[in-house]
């Protein structure tokens, strides 16, 4: 390619990085600008799928697609490296393997979990951050009831499993605890009354934010089947084998235990010196970080500031996928001359599975949805993502509506 044309790099190819790049494909001529995207693996995976892969409800597979499946390589270059640092005076991304230029910069890193400083968390607990710690947690949990099954002595622990967290990320997978858990006890030939699943949050309740009535309603639906709650209290303490919880500090002792309870943008963010606030970028309502005129900072990386209500927009998917066409737009605005746009949140719901048929949440005017119906819109929601991603081809092999 040749060397005057602009250099648009995207860093990550997560649901921000993804639809920029797309967007950009289709405003800009191979011959009006150079795009790279640079992710650590081949594929891009689902995120909000990753609690099933979990759980063990869904196979890994189903939850990553093939990046050079909905992205042209030909119009875009694709390198398989992780990004080390940024160095924004010298306009250079520094990569494990090699280091490239940019004329604009695009960061849509992702997250990691964030622990809040709670002794041994890092260490002791899983989380659900990617296709493979996700299919780790699957394997780990089903290898307790294998062990359960096969060791002698006391073991009734192996199959109590802790959920720290109880916002999105953590009800999304005890619900699918809640179906997974019968199939391994058939599976073990185990009493089901043996297996606990215990969900621990700081919070007064679930889902921290969320509509009341529907927190409710999610959290009867889970306690119905099985799941246990313990809410208004801190984890203090993570060891290899158990959890010391509240002022009381009881200990809990588990086969597996689960961070949820918290995420913060990649470390390469900070490393690279932006500016952080409770570990995340606050941006520009352009999505530029702050003094950066080159710099656009999405999804789980970034807090975008909803204005109406003094406090970040919630860091989702949705979110992430809408910025991808204010942050295209004003690369090309940027390229061209023209004026640049703020973001504008259009809000269309958020809807929780507890697992199964089971879900709750909300659509378009804050219309409250549940049951069936609810799961229904779920599966909706997951199938138009793919469709904007890659079209009727991939919600074909993919999507959650598949007619085979």
């Amino acid at each position: 390619m040749s060397t005057n044309k602009p250099k648009i790099v995207v860093l990550g190819a997560g649901y921000a990085g993804m639809m920029t790049t797309k967007r950009l494909t289709q405003k800009l001529g191979p011959e009006e600008a150079e795009i790279v995207l640079v992710n650590k693996h081949n594929y891009h995976y689902q995120t909000t799928w990753l609690h099933e892969v979990a759980a063990g409800t869904i196979n890994p597979n189903r939850s990553r697609i093939m990046i050079k499946d909905v992205i042209d390589t030909k119009r875009v270059a694709l390198i398989q490296d992780s990004v080390v640092e940024v160095k924004q005076d010298e306009q250079r991304v520094v990569l494990e393997n090699d280091e490239i230029g940019y004329d604009f910069l695009v960061i849509g890193l992702g997250f990691e979990k964030a622990t809040f400083g709670i002794p041994g968390m890092e260490e002791n607990a899983f989380s659900i951050e990617s296709v493979d710690k996700s299919r780790l947690i699957r394997d780990h949990i089903e290898y307790q009831f294998s062990r359960y099954k096969n060791e002698p002595g006391e073991k009734d622990h192996l199959l109590t499993i802790v959920v720290g967290g109880a916002g999105f990320t953590g009800i999304e997978f005890v619900g699918e605890l809640a179906e997974r858990v019968p199939e391994l006890c058939k599976k073990y030939d185990i009493d089901k009354r043996k297996v606990r699943i215990i969900n621990i949050e700081a919070a007064p309740s679930i889902l921290p934010g969320f509509d009341e009535e529907l927190a409710d309603y999610a959290r009867k639906s889970l306690a119905f089947r099985d799941i246990e709650f313990k809410l208004g209290v801190m984890i203090k303490e993570c060891k290899p084998d158990s959890v010391v919880i509240g002022e009381e500090e009881e200990e809990i002792k588990a086969g597996t235990i689960v961070w949820t309870g918290g995420v913060q943008a990649n470390g390469v963010i900070g490393k690279s010196g932006f500016e952080l606030t409770k570990g995340k970028v606050t941006v520009n309502s352009d999505l530029r970080a702050p003094g950066y005129e080159n710099i656009f900072i999405l999804g789980d990386c970034s807090w975008v500031m909803d204005e109406e209500k003094g406090r970040p927009f919630p860091p989702t998917a949705q979110l992430a996928i809408q910025e991808a066409d204010t942050c295209a737009n004003n690369i090309y605005a940027l390229l061209y001359g023209g004026e640049l746009e703020s973001f504008i949140y259009d809000n269309k719901g958020t809807v929780a599975s507890l697992g199964g048929q089971h879900a709750m949440g909300t659509v378009f005017d804050q219309k409250k949805l549940y049951g069936v119906t609810a799961k229904a819109m779920k599966n909706v929601i997951d199938d138009r993502y793919l469709f904007l991603l890659g079209g009727p081809k991939l919600v074909l092999k993919k999507g959650k509506f598949r007619p085979f």
